[in-house]
């Protein structure tokens, strides 16, 4: 099943818009229902401002309703094996656990599975806010 979210992922990368960087990058991450939410980097003119592919996701995610994240790929035009960057391991970790999967890819698939405890294995945790 990783193939379909690396796909997703590179189909959400071919839209962004990156005219600063020149840095496209692609997410997509499936509820435990299934769904499948994309996204991409969007810059603009006050760069660095902008948000990255990972956020899109989620807020493609929030808007879709929400749920247990179980598999998240992540995809990249000029770097394999990309990763989040911190902000976005916080994203996604405020939403996923840290069993959660995390497939780095090149572009013809996955080529490493983390977890995001791995990736952040001290993430600040919300639930002590509430």
């Amino acid at each position: 099943m990783s193939h379909d979210l690396f796909l997703a992922a590179r189909e959400a990368m071919a839209k962004c818009h990156a005219p600063y960087s020149k840095f496209p990058v692609g997410a997509a991450l499936r509820t435990e229902d299934g769904r499948v939410f994309s996204g991409c980097n969007i810059e603009v003119a006050s760069y660095p401002e902008g948000w990255c592919a990972e956020t899109t996701a989620l807020g493609h995610y929030i808007m879709g309703g929400g749920g247990k994240i179980t598999e998240i790929a992540v995809v990249a035009e000029r770097m394999d094996r990309i990763t989040p960057c911190g902000g976005c391991r916080q994203r996604l970790a405020e939403f996923a656990d840290a069993n959660t999967k995390l497939f780095l890819c090149d572009q013809t698939g996955v080529v490493e599975t983390v977890t995001m405890g791995q990736m952040l294995p001290y993430g600040f945790e919300g639930g002590i806010l509430r």
